[in-house]
């Protein structure tokens, strides 16, 4: 077995070492025949596992053999880079997926610049990540995305632009509130693959076609269905399906996988994640494929369930959803303190079957001037037209299928737009906190003062958001080079995870979104670096 000099993925990028003693960087082993190695073909729960991580028998009949240095399995936002950051730098590389096409949701990522941000602030977002992650999160991979994220994210805008992708600067938009951080000033730079209808899928599989161009051998509707594995458990390749029969493809220098999450799979969800029953998915064909497949190879789950990432940025402005505006459920009730619940954990009181996400933010027409001083960015009322189906007139940015805001002269006609399943009761709920408003007093939630508005002057608004699981960042157990770690916490060589199959980053039930755009940009960071690292071992 051969392995690469001890260097981590962040003294690769020219950042000094942060921590002495590091993961090495242990590149995959040459080919070798499989082996069925203890648990192939047995019980899950002989190894004390759910039942859907049952091993299969290894595939035997392989109707034919590649060889390359570098496979990447999952043509996503992780993925994508991953291959094309290899292949420049000089691997022979093939990119598998199971979809006809590369595949990827969103549009916004993020990166704090390191050359323009000094180290105390650099930790000091690392700590901001890790606390809003309830503490859970391996600080040595969340400074994997701080230290090496500009120079991933600059590099994928310069790929993006070459590729013939539409990209739009949004650092300003997304980070103003996040400029300073604990007495610190920060650099960021973010950009969306946009604007909307266009997204992170449109640019991945710009930037996919462009690799494929460059050099990289990438196989649509070929599904990975097993890991290789040589006598002493290194990953040393890939079996796949094609539609010729199954295709062993040999990985000189290391697998990565990045086959997203597991959100469309009804019994990981029912075993990890029981309270999204009632939310909508807005994914399909995420099956926790590699999730399967690396624990065949020894891999083991991260111990809590993984972060949901629940939103909508499109019924209204995405720049107003986190304002403490009055929240009311479809039955026109209030059920939080709205200034201490932002969109990223509203799912949680939203879960019933009567709720199933929805729940409506509600404003006057002061709202300019009343709220001018809240964090986020308000949207001019001839902005909001944008974002109203009941305006004509051509729709820029926004999903027209998911626009729902509305505007009304009076409370019981804006339930009735809104779909209010009980007028009385939402005016009620007006009223009372519009007395809240003029005491200064929340006797209901606690809400402080300065965020308490009233709702008095015509026309009324209510965003009517649907907030649905984009995605579950729940993954195996890597370290911080990315390796994926066996039973022991042990690296199995030649395999890597990124992106939403790989864990610790978060480690804490609901994404935070202090970071907008973190989730992708971690993501595209995570495929650029070890992409890169795993293709130079």
């Amino acid at each position: 077995m051969t392995t690469m000099s001890r260097r981590s993925l962040l003294a690769l990028g020219g950042a000094a070492a942060l921590t002495a003693g590091g993961s090495a960087l242990l590149a995959g082993c040459a080919p070798q025949a499989p082996s069925t190695r203890k648990g192939a073909g047995a019980s899950a729960e002989a190894d004390g596992l759910p039942a859907f991580f049952a091993a299969p028998e290894p595939i035997a009949d392989v109707k034919e053999t590649r060889d390359y240095d570098v496979v990447v399995i999952g043509a996503g936002a992780a993925g994508v880079p991953a291959a094309l950051s290899a292949f420049e730098a000089g691997a022979r590389v093939a990119l598998l997926q199971k979809e006809p096409t590369a595949i990827s949701q969103g549009n916004t990522c993020d990166s704090i610049l390191a050359d323009e941000t000094g180290k105390a602030g650099i930790e000091a977002v690392v700590s901001l990540i890790t606390a809003d992650s309830g503490h859970r999160s391996n600080r040595e991979q969340v400074r994997l995305w701080a230290y090496r994220s500009g120079e991933a994210l600059r590099w994928l805008w310069d790929v993006a632009e070459k590729a013939g992708a539409t990209v739009v600067d949004s650092t300003a938009k997304w980070t103003s509130a996040i400029r300073n951080v604990d007495g610190h000033d920060v650099s960021y730079f973010a950009f969306d693959f946009g604007p909307k209808p266009y997204n992170t899928g449109d640019g991945m599989r710009a930037i996919a076609d462009y690799a494929q161009r460059q050099g990289v051998d990438v196989f649509y509707s070929t599904p990975a269905r097993q890991l290789v594995s040589d006598d002493s458990g290194a990953v040393v390749g890939v079996i796949a399906k094609a539609e010729s029969g199954y295709v062993r493809f040999n990985a000189a220098k290391g697998v990565i996988v990045a086959t997203g999450d597991y959100e469309n799979d009804d019994d990981m969800m029912a075993f990890y994640e029981p309270d999204m029953a009632n939310i909508y998915r807005k994914e399909q064909n995420k099956t926790g494929d590699g999730h399967k497949m690396m624990v065949w190879a020894g891999a083991r789950m991260e111990d809590v369930p993984g972060s949901k990432v629940l939103h909508d940025f499109d019924a209204g402005p995405g720049s107003m959803a986190d304002m403490p505006f009055l929240c009311v459920r479809n039955d026109g009730t209030r059920f939080c303190n709205e200034a201490r619940s932002e969109m990223a954990v509203m799912g949680n009181f939203l879960r019933s079957a009567e709720d199933a996400g929805w729940y409506t933010q509600v404003f006057d027409s002061n709202y300019m001037t009343d709220c001018a001083d809240w964090p986020g960015v308000l949207i001019p009322p001839e902005g909001l037209r944008n974002y109203m189906p009941e305006e004509s007139g051509e729709k820029k940015g926004v999903y027209d299928s998911l626009i729902n805001t509305f505007a009304a002269d009076t409370i019981e006609e804006l339930g009735r737009k809104l779909g209010i399943t009980d007028i009385d009761a939402f005016v009620q709920t007006v009223r009372r906190y519009n007395e809240f408003a003029a005491s200064g007093v929340d006797e209901q939630m606690g809400k402080a003062a300065r965020w308490l508005k009233p709702i008095v002057q015509p026309p009324f608004y209510g965003i009517h958001r649907h907030i649905g699981l984009s995605t579950i960042i729940h993954g195996v157990n890597v370290n911080a080079d990315m390796q994926v770690l066996n039973a022991q916490g042990q690296p199995i060589a030649g395999l890597y995870a990124i992106g939403n199959c790989a864990g610790n980053f978060f480690g804490s039930p609901d994404y935070p979104m202090t970071v907008p755009g973190l989730s992708l940009g971690r993501a595209h960071t995570q495929g650029y670096v070890v992409g890169r690292a795993v293709a130079q071992g």
